[in-house]
């Protein structure tokens, strides 16, 4: 396993984040996805609930992981390395973790494509970061 595909992976992994997530990081613009998401779910008939664009507190939270997870998307573009890759994998099962919680607790279905996503990046990244590690050791 080369450095050069440890560091396209946590690239490309920080690339989806940001493209992902920064509608999240602006209070101007989470309303927004919000109400589309909102949109998308009542087209499709889904039960559960999605955040409500007028609501202070799930506007202000999502501007907080979107803030977050902006910068540490550009972090990672800046500084590919293994420990970063590491590190975002972590911190994909926990994001993980806590969308299973939602959807246990009667989110809308549209957050199971966001885990799909979740999963499979952790599961590539994780992949690629233990497959690094195992041929620095050999």
């Amino acid at each position: 396993m080369t450095s050069s595909i440890v560091r396209r992976t946590v690239r490309l992994s920080a690339l989806y984040d940001l493209v992902v997530t920064a509608g999240f990081a602006l209070p101007f613009t989470a309303p927004t996805l919000f109400a589309g998401l909102g949109v998308i779910h009542s087209a499709l008939a889904l039960p559960g609930v999605v955040p409500d664009p007028g609501d202070v507190f799930a506007v202000m939270f999502a501007n907080l992981m979107g803030s977050l997870v902006v910068v540490w998307s550009a972090f990672r573009l800046m500084r590919p390395t293994w420990a970063a890759g590491v590190a975002d994998t972590a911190g994909r099962l926990l994001f993980s973790l806590g969308m299973g919680a939602a959807l246990l607790h009667g989110a809308s279905p549209l957050v199971l494509g966001m885990l799909v996503f979740e999963l499979v990046w952790a599961a590539v990244q994780g992949g690629v970061m233990l497959s690094a590690r195992r041929a620095a050791l050999a």
